[in-house]
């Protein structure tokens, strides 16, 4: 199976170091300058599942995708803000039977898939992983959890999801077959958005949060919005699933948050739409009566954040 991993960042840069560990047909499409950094270092991985180096690893950049033919897998990990632009850099690659695998928070990245490719192409999947791409270029791992879920968006167990299933086996993460994809996928938006809406809106950690007066009940009315959203699109998270999540969102001393605030404290770019305000504009669509005030309330807050930082860039 020709696999085509679009960048080699610490998402898709580890799953493709490690696809590329067992031996499978794994190109990565990249721009030049990191085409050229791992042409000269090599692939550099550090691991607590094992550090890896991958000498000159099989790259291509958007120009020449075209030359390198169609692809049977595409696994794009990008940041939400990078979507337009990944899409039409692989574009060259997708063939009539090419499948391609998005891993990327939320949902509205679906529509866009669909949208150039066509809803046959697109499977679901997520992934949870926690990696960082250093400043020299290694891919830094920071846990021995570190998940992939697939599946086909019907639940059907087609012969490519099964095909997909095979190459994933066996390899340095925790792959899974899912036949309720898009069930699981909400459930971790609803999670992530509950995360990343209190830990951006307040700048602290779980533990903090909750150790405050009122923390605990904003977490349990946020977790609740962001539900009502997911129940009005069908996709109610499971009852074990939401006590498991409310759990990890009030557990007293957690110093979780969300890689969204670690953004914010560094000045970076956010996913403030894809994460935040799809949600809030699909449920208004769906459930116009309701109200949706601490996700509102989060939104404008992480505007804030992207309008000051674009203004003090200029």
């Amino acid at each position: 199976m020709r696999t085509l991993i679009v960048g080699a960042g610490a998402t898709g840069g580890y799953y493709g170091a490690r696809l590329a560990e067992s031996g499978a047909d794994v190109t990565f499409l990249v721009r030049p300058a990191r085409a050229a950094k791992l042409a000269a270092e090599g692939l550099n991985l550090r691991s607590p599942l094992g550090d890896l180096h991958i000498p000159n690893p099989p790259t291509v950049t958007a120009d020449r995708l075209a030359d390198a033919g169609r692809f049977d897998l595409i696994l794009l990990s990008c940041k939400a803000y990078d979507l337009d632009s990944a899409i039409a850099d692989l574009a060259p690659a997708v063939g009539a039977e090419t499948a391609i695998l998005p891993v990327l928070n939320g949902l509205a990245h679906l529509d866009a898939l669909d949208a150039r490719f066509g809803a046959g192409r697109v499977l679901g999947g997520s992934c949870a992983i926690a990696a960082t791409l250093a400043s020299d270029g290694t891919i830094r791992d920071m846990s021995e959890l570190c998940s992939i879920t697939y599946g086909e968006r019907d639940g059907s167990r087609s012969a490519r999801i099964e095909a997909v299933d095979v190459l994933m086996r066996g390899l340095k993460f925790q792959p899974r077959l899912s036949e309720a994809i898009l069930l699981e996928m909400w459930e971790k938006w609803v999670f992530l958005a509950t995360l990343a809406g209190a830990t951006t809106l307040m700048r602290a950690a779980i533990g903090d949060i909750v150790a405050a007066p009122g923390g605990v009940d904003l977490m349990a009315t946020l977790h609740a919005e962001c539900t009502a959203v997911a129940a009005a699109s069908g996709y109610a998270p499971r009852g074990v699933v939401a006590e498991r999540a409310r759990a990890q969102l009030t557990a007293a001393g957690s110093t979780f948050t969300a890689s969204m605030l670690r953004d914010i404290e560094n000045r970076g770019r956010i996913e403030a739409d894809h994460v935040i305000g799809d949600l809030i504009a699909r449920g208004r669509r769906l459930a116009p009566e309701a109200a949706f005030p601490l996700l509102t309330l989060v939104y404008t807050g992480l505007k804030a954040y992207e309008a000051r930082r674009a203004r003090e860039a200029a």
